[in-house]
């Protein structure tokens, strides 16, 4: 499906605030609300709106601490461990990457107990680094249509 002008205009729309109307969507990008409603369900179909998500807040839940812990998995540790993390509540995204680790996770965790628990059960599948999180610099930032270099 062809990304034009106006569904990057609609993308950018949802990517702000996916509960807004279709007929404040209308408004802000110059065509009726019917015509935004088939361009979203388009979006859709071709399965580059892949779902929408509410945001929430992990230290108001009670998780005082977000971490990035790098994994690099033992030999013969790499697929059980990708068969494992699923079920680690703690884990809110998990990358498989290239380079000296294999792993990356974004944790929240309710304190430092918390952490030492979790680093202690995923420490059997490999080697960890951890890095506590301070702040959000960027989260979420919307994908716009780049010009090209």
């Amino acid at each position: 499906m062809k990304i034009d002008t106006v569904n990057w205009k609609i993308l950018s729309c949802l990517q702000q605030n996916a509960r807004q109307s279709n007929t404040d969507i209308a408004k802000q990008v110059g065509i009726t609300s019917p015509a935004v409603a088939e361009r979203i369900r388009k979006l859709e179909d071709a399965g580059i709106i892949e779902g929408y998500h509410a945001k929430v807040s992990h230290f108001e839940t009670g998780h005082q601490l977000k971490a990035i812990i790098t994994l690099r998995a033992f030999m013969g540790r790499l697929k059980p461990f990708i068969e494992k993390v699923t079920f680690f509540d703690e884990v809110v995204n998990c990358y498989r990457i290239t380079g000296n680790e294999n792993i990356v996770m974004e944790v929240v965790l309710n304190n430092q107990k918390h952490l030492e628990q979790f680093i202690d059960q995923v420490i059997t599948y490999g080697e960890t680094r951890t890095h506590i999180v301070l702040s959000n610099v960027i989260e979420n930032n919307p994908m716009v249509k780049r010009i090209d270099l």
